[in-house]
């Protein structure tokens, strides 16, 4: 009998498997159809590209802390600006939100065991993986030199660097996008859990829904754009190129077709993160969930209608820049609205400033400026004086750094416990948020100002009376860089030393706080039944938080 109890105990306390601890080989990490591993291999590949990208940012700004080109030859300075740029938005900015976030959380938040096609998840990986292997064997063979939107005749005529093999990775990857979306958008569709209705979606979910319907529609445009531009160089046949019958103009219209659209490919994810977030530390119903939703289906169709406003001083019809420009302002609303609703929230809510809520204030303030910034840029008179300026730039990263990078990590930070099963310091990531918000502002508010002062974008050199500003943003930089770095320390750390975190250690209603820290492989013990509405807080679904606080401190004092 003491036999029988000892084995009986012994079976009690082993410890549960979860998506982590299933299988320890690398093929069954690599060979894996859950998607929250996939989700964890996506989270070091794009970080591991982030840094790259991160690194040409710094060699940009050391080169431009003196007038003179000084550090790097021109040739040098425009490969570097070109790859920034194309490691940042094609490899980062795209994928980081849905490929990490989305695919972990997606199938969680709505009651599913996985997303509806889990093999073509895996390939979509494996695409980026292949995609990111081409561009990199590019630019370790020499780079390229044609600025990231890899304009005609400088991606022809003009360029001897490594444009295929960059056009033929970011080709590939343009799969892994449209993939995910295909995904995304099944699964909403069939793997809702019994009672989940489409208005008691997360607006994660929504977000990332609109999103796929961009990725999908948008991202086969540049696909074709990129073979049509290697046809043109390999079989010499008159597309863009105007010395044997092309038009580069119509590049421009392709090209932005695509890439204005996927600026919301970039940024809706992160406005869904930022609705969890404000209605989660406001411990508040959020304000307005229909209108917050239905914006976020009005952006992406929207989104497809102002590709024009980039190209106002290029040689378009004056007729189009009208029309363009007022669907640029249009375009705003849906944005306005979520602003509105996230402060309208905030207001007379139960407000917990953790580490995920600053970074969401950070967001509301930084967004508001890169889009009222973006309205100077769509109004056709005064866009003429400040195209290819620095205005650009900083309207650019308010917007994809202020936006979507700050969403990003309010992201991480939010759901890492739920993906780890261990929580992070407080201390030292409110003072990573911190640091990461004065040192971006101190980047790129100077860069709005050098702008309207006339200093152009992707020159390596500039005149003196300009330095002083260019100092500032140097400096920001380098803070902004440590800012970003130290969440890669202390998430680390806590993988090893961190307190365990709990199923639920933000006591919120969503369905991902519902299950285990980590979840188990299929996500769910037993299948669950949705009888609440979204953002329900209330003691009816063991959400009194002062109970549980008080809880705590007895337990800590006995």
């Amino acid at each position: 009998m003491q036999n029988a109890e000892m084995i009986s105990v012994d079976i009690s306390e082993k410890p549960k498997l979860n998506y982590i601890t299933n299988g320890s080989t690398l093929a069954s990490w690599l060979l894996t159809k859950d998607h929250k591993r996939i989700a964890l291999m996506y989270l070091i590949s794009v970080s591991a590209f982030f840094f790259m990208g991160g690194l040409y940012a710094g060699a940009i700004r050391l080169e431009l802390l003196t007038p003179a080109s000084d550090l790097m030859q021109t040739g040098t300075y425009n490969k570097a600006f070109t790859q920034h740029g194309i490691l940042m938005i094609f490899f980062f900015l795209i994928p980081s939100i849905p490929a990490i976030l989305g695919n972990f959380l997606l199938p969680i938040m709505i009651g599913a065991k996985d997303l509806a096609l889990p093999r073509i998840n895996l390939l979509s990986l494996y695409f980026y993986w292949i995609g990111g292997g081409l561009t990199l064997f590019a630019l370790l063979q020499g780079g390229v030199d044609t600025g990231w939107t890899f304009y005609t005749p400088y991606s022809t005529t003009f360029s001897n660097t490594f444009v295929m093999a960059v056009g033929l990775g970011i080709f590939i990857n343009g799969f892994s996008s449209i993939l995910t979306g295909l995904n995304f958008i099944v699964t909403v569709h069939t793997m809702r859990a019994p009672g989940m209705t489409w208005f008691r979606l997360p607006l994660f979910v929504w977000a990332q829904y609109a999103t796929s319907l961009v990725m999908i529609l948008g991202t086969p445009v540049i696909a074709i754009t990129v073979l049509l531009l290697a046809i043109e160089r390999v079989a010499r046949v008159g597309i863009f190129d105007p010395a044997i019958g092309g038009d580069p103009i119509l590049f421009q219209h392709l090209f932005w077709f695509y890439s204005h659209p996927a600026v919301y490919i970039m940024i809706l994810p992160g406005m869904g993160v930022i609705s969890e977030l404000i209605s989660n530390f406001s411990r508040k119903k959020i304000f307005g969930y229909e209108f917050i939703a239905f914006s976020s289906i009005a952006i992406a169709v929207f989104g497809f209608l102002v590709w024009g406003h980039h190209m106002f001083v290029s040689g378009q019809s004056v007729y189009a820049g009208l029309v363009f420009s007022f669907l640029t302002m249009v375009v705003a609303v849906p944005s306005a609205i979520k602003i509105f609703n996230w402060t309208t929230t905030l207001y007379k809510g139960s407000i917990s400033y953790d580490t995920p809520m600053l970074y969401a204030i950070g967001f509301i303030g930084l967004f508001l400026i890169g889009g009222l910034t973006g309205l100077f840029l769509g109004s056709i008179g005064l866009t003429v004086h400040l195209t290819d300026t620095y205005f650009v730039v900083a309207h650019f990263h308010y917007v994809m750094v202020g936006g979507q990078v700050i969403a990003y990590l309010g992201g991480i930070h939010y759901w890492w416990p739920k993906m780890t099963g261990k929580m992070y310091s407080e201390f030292w990531g409110k003072i990573s948020a911190m640091l990461v918000f004065i040192g971006f502002n101190l980047t790129f508010f100077p860069q709005f100002i050098l702008g309207y002062q006339g200093m152009p974008r992707r020159y390596a050199s500039y005149p003196e009376e300009l330095q002083v500003l260019n100092i500032f943003s140097t400096a920001g930089a380098s803070v902004l860089g440590v800012g970003l770095l130290m969440p890669v320390v202390y998430l680390v750390h806590s993988l090893f030393f961190g307190k365990p975190a709990g199923d639920n250690p933000w006591m919120l209603p969503g369905l991902e706080w519902r299950t285990a820290s980590p979840p188990p492989t299929e996500n769910f013990e037993v299948m669950p039944v949705v009888t609440w509405e979204a953002y329900e807080f209330g003691e009816e679904n063991g959400l009194d938080i002062e109970e549980v606080k008080r809880r705590e401190a007895v337990s800590t004092v006995t």
